[in-house]
């Protein structure tokens, strides 16, 4: 059962691609909102990958609850789950989604690189990303923070797994010996296999003791998912822009010139209507469409065209 999908990134890529035209955006700002453009994109391009392949096994069972991009908040710690299964048993499987256009190669002491024009980057371990937030997420059931299923009066203590996932297409280079590698990342069109491989060979007598039915799996996982907090991002402060248009050396001119003129009646200039959203220049016509025809989708707030389609219509 599908119980929550992907939040949409579509506002995020309009506000960054609207910053492009910033009049304050030099060309160095400008390569780091494209460059942050590609990761957004390539990110949720991977997320979505893998997220086929969990639906189509997973989203029509009964016995399985599917989670997508939970982001957690608990006692100043921060967990981004990419995706979350969770079956019957209240076996949690946690998995960190990654999309490598060439590949990821792993050595001996497990440091990881991805490959970029057939040459090696350094990027930080995504299984420790993900043991990370498993702790994170088993402190949530451990503190009550989520509704765990009792039996007998008793809270019943899920089990935690994780698991890697990489696009299909990608090559994975592990090292000979043992390690985190060896049975912890897959290729996303082999997560079925995985969790079959797992559950054949769980060997614990007791594990149908604590088996739930439907009802009470989705009552928990709708739990879990209660506890989204989705991320926030102020692009304009990271990028550091304004919010406002700042007026261009032509325009200063032209209010000083006129001051000057008329020193007993000085013009005033009146302030230029900017985009809420990415501080872009808008027109008159796009505040009139803004405050006098749309003013309930937009709260009484001007958006530019392009910003305009990340809000949606009303129902």
């Amino acid at each position: 059962m599908l119980i929550k999908e992907a939040d949409d990134k579509t506002h995020d890529l309009a506000t960054l691609k609207s910053l492009l035209n910033h009049p304050t955006a030099n060309a160095e700002t400008k390569k780091r909102i494209e460059q942050e453009i590609r990761n957004i994109s390539s990110g949720a391009k991977g997320e979505a990958d893998a997220a086929y392949e969990i639906d189509f096994h997973y989203g029509p069972s009964k016995n399985w609850a599917v989670i997508h991009d939970l982001r957690m908040e608990h006692k100043g710690r921060v967990a981004q789950i990419d995706h979350l299964l969770v079956n019957r048993f209240l076996d949690i499987w946690v998995f960190e989604s990654k999309r490598f256009a060439e590949g990821i190669s792993i050595n001996e002491q497990g440091e990881c690189a991805m490959f970029w024009n057939g040459k090696p980057a350094g990027i930080a371990s995504p299984h420790e990303q993900n043991t990370k937030h498993i702790a994170v997420i088993k402190a949530v059931c451990d503190d009550g923070a989520a509704e765990l299923p009792k039996r007998l009066g008793f809270n019943i203590k899920p089990a935690f797994n994780g698991l890697v996932l990489v696009s299909k297409n990608a090559r994975v280079s592990r090292p000979k010996s043992k390690g985190w590698w060896t049975d912890g990342i897959v290729k996303a069109d082999q997560v079925k296999a995985k969790i079959d491989k797992a559950f054949d060979s769980d060997n614990n007598i007791f594990a149908a003791a604590k088996i739930v039915g439907s009802d009470t799996l989705e009552s928990f996982a709708r739990s879990l998912a209660s506890l989204h907090v989705p991320a926030s991002f102020d692009w304009h402060a990271k990028f550091g822009l304004s919010r406002e248009a700042a007026p261009t050396k032509a325009t200063s001119a032209q209010a000083e010139s006129k001051v000057v003129a008329s020193p007993a009646k000085p013009q005033i200039k009146k302030a230029e209507p900017v985009c809420y959203s990415c501080g872009a220049a808008v027109e008159e016509k796009v505040v009139t469409f803004c405050i006098r025809f749309n003013k309930a989708r937009f709260g009484g707030k001007v958006y530019c065209q392009a910003c305009q389609k990340a809000i949606p219509k009303p129902a």
